[in-house]
């Protein structure tokens, strides 16, 4: 280890746009560290001889790697490290829970604040995209093989990325006009600008993926299809989790009753809130109540805000219970939305014109623990109330989307409707077909996906070189 100097140095924090400002704009949060900064906190990393940080993440990236590098102001070369195992780099410095995973592990995090290595793989990340000098890898000889890639979000472009580098070609289809999955439809742009993830794409068109925007697998064509009159090699399974999931209460079915997909597509993909610039029907609202206590929720709350609603968050639990990241809460409460915790929605009201005009909630206490851990939320008995709102947003999850599954009666489907997979390979039940991201694990997090989807990688290429289904190296598991 280096001396123990790092352990008196603070954590640099990220600058970025005063609260009242950005409550007003789409424009993103944080400015990122300027030069100076991101090599004062690379110097913070002891550069363990066992880097904890390395299985914290995964992806296995190279931390120690690519932050020395970072130390030494080679910004290219350690965005480059980065990139030899994450495709994504931009997108996962911004969006991904490090505080759970790499961060979490950090020896420095023991007794004071870890290193800040997502703030770390962003600077990095955008550093390469500003200075325009994106190195191409070295691919080898085309296999002739073909890999067909179905759906284009973190997961798919993952598998699409690591397949080019072993000299597959490889075919995404998306059923959206844009692609990117979750990352384009999903998380607004003051938190994920969607040039950054064109980039990324566009790097992986370079590279020789193939992709078709309007498709969707299951209408039309079929996996079974894919294999076997399309002639591809294997498919792979992204359609994620696009489902959303409802409260089951009176008056869901009122006009201005969104779910969160909906709300977060309408705003984020077709650009609602650029309405009449954009013709996408317009989700401007006076007072707003998203329902839910997720990262989803807090996106939701947040663009609504920023459309000049009066917003409320109702979550049955305490704040404590969030499944939100702490840095989306804490921004959403800076920006004044409101936030209704140990409350939950009985029943939603509507005029004679069926728009929404009230939601009934009851206020809840914290029982005893249930499967998850957390305590029960309960009602308390005769504390009803109404709250005056004209907007309701859905946030409480989403389930896997059904159409692949319902079209291919060859994979085994859970009782969650998830696709099942021996998860050393991420293979199906079906030769051939391989699934990752969120169709396998629920509503889970990108850098999630994007780790099955290079077990998945690996498994494929192994597959379509032997035509065996069987684990990945043992010592290429845990990625």
């Amino acid at each position: 280890m280096n001396s123990g100097k790092p352990l008196k140095i603070p954590r640099h924090p990220m600058p970025e746009q005063a609260p009242e400002d950005r409550a007003r704009n789409f424009q993103e949060v944080p400015h990122g560290y300027p030069e100076e900064t991101a090599i004062a906190e690379a110097k913070r990393c002891l550069r363990c001889k066992k880097p904890r940080c390395v299985a914290g993440c995964p992806v296995n990236i190279d931390i120690p790697g690519f932050i020395t590098l970072v130390q030494e102001g080679r910004f290219l070369e350690a965005a480059w490290k980065v990139k030899e195992q994450n495709a994504l780099p931009a997108v996962c410095g911004r969006v991904c829970p490090q505080e759970e995973q790499c961060e979490k592990e950090c020896v420095l995090a023991v007794k004071g604040e870890s290193v800040a290595i997502g703030r770390l793989e962003r600077f990095v990340a955008d550093y390469e995209r500003n200075s325009g000098e994106f190195k191409q890898p070295d691919l080898p000889p085309a296999t002739g093989k073909r890999v067909a890639v179905v759906g284009a979000g973190p997961a798919g472009l993952t598998v699409a990325g690591d397949l080019i580098r072993l000299g597959h070609a490889v075919t995404i289809f998306e059923a959206l006009h844009e692609p990117g999955g979750v990352l384009i439809y999903g998380i607004p742009e003051f938190r994920l600008p969607k040039q950054i993830v064109w980039t990324e794409i566009n790097f992986l068109k370079q590279l020789g993926a193939e992709l078709y925007l309007d498709y969707v697998v299951g209408r039309n064509c079929t996996i079974k299809e894919l294999l076997s009159e399309a002639g591809y090699d294997a498919v792979f399974v992204g359609t994620g989790a696009g489902l959303p999931s409802f409260m089951n209460i009176p008056g869901e079915n009122l006009i201005g009753v969104f779910s969160a997909n909906e709300y977060l597509t309408r705003a984020n993909l077709m650009k609602a809130y650029r309405f009449p610039e954009y013709d996408t029907p317009p989700i401007r609202r006076r007072r707003v109540a998203v329902i839910g206590g997720g990262n989803v929720a807090m996106d939701a709350a947040r663009i609504a805000l920023r459309l000049g609603g009066d917003v409320t968050v109702v979550y049955r639990r305490a704040r404590e219970q969030m499944p939100a990241r702490e840095e989306e809460v804490h921004h959403a409460e800076q920006e004044g939305v409101n936030f209704k915790l140990l409350n939950n929605p009985l029943r939603i009201i509507g005029d004679d014109k069926h728009r929404v005009t009230g939601m009934e909630c009851i206020r809840m206490e914290l029982g005893e623990p249930d499967a998850s851990g957390r305590q029960r939320p309960v009602p308390v008995e005769g504390s009803e109330f109404i709250m005056p709102i004209d907007t309701v947003v859905v946030a409480i999850g989403n389930k896997p989307n059904p159409l692949v599954p319902q079209t291919t009666p060859d994979l085994n489907i859970s009782r969650w409707g998830t696709i099942e997979v021996d998860e050393d390979t991420m293979a199906t039940s079906m030769p051939g077909v391989y699934a990752a991201g969120d169709i396998v694990s629920g509503a889970a997090t990108v850098i999630l996906a994007m780790g099955q989807g290079k077990t998945a990688a690996r498994s494929i290429d192994q597959y379509i070189r032997s035509g065996k289904n069987h684990p990945p190296d043992s010592d290429q598991k845990g990625s």
